[in-house]
């Protein structure tokens, strides 16, 4: 069965991958949705193919904060959005198309971009930093990690527990 599955990854990552690339031309294929779909399809696929595109110097940043923290960097909003609405406008606005096809494409667009803004731009920790130095005036959290403070504690408590149990 494992040997049906992973052709059919690597080909459906393939395929994102070209969406996305057409997508980066044309308005209504969002690019980084389908980048990171096709990092998805290759991460289950081939591991060689994964790296691949990890390493690549257009998209890898990208996916490398995708996949450790869920996170879409502001710059690719900012790009995705104003390709997305400059590539739109001037058919929409200036081209005769059908009301039904217009109200589509604005559909579709709209999804886009909320798909694309609804993920944070920052990591949780670098987010959880900047408020503590916003509201402390310090440069530094205690611990910077809000992990690395539950550790402590279980640490703690194992010690306790080891030292009453001998």
């Amino acid at each position: 069965m494992d040997k049906f599955r992973k052709p059919l990854f690597i080909a459906a990552g393939f395929l994102a991958l070209i969406l996305g690339a057409i997508g980066a031309v044309l308005p209504l294929l969002p690019t980084t949705p389908f980048v990171i779909l096709a990092a998805f399809f290759f991460s289950k696929g081939s591991h060689k193919i994964h790296r691949w595109l990890l390493k690549q110097k257009i998209f890898g940043s990208m996916l490398q904060s995708w996949e450790t923290d869920r996170v879409i960097p502001i710059k690719a909003k900012l790009l995705s959005t104003t390709m997305m609405l400059t590539m739109v406008s001037y058919p929409l606005l200036f081209r005769p198309f059908s009301l039904w096809l217009k109200v589509l494409v604005i559909f579709i667009v709209f999804y886009a971009l909320w798909y694309v803004w609804k993920h944070r731009s920052e990591p949780v920790d670098t987010m959880i930093e900047q408020s503590w130095k916003k509201l402390s005036g310090k440069t530094a959290m205690p611990d910077t990690h809000p992990r690395q403070t539950i550790i402590k504690q279980k640490n703690s408590y194992s010690a306790d527990t080891q030292s009453l149990f001998g």
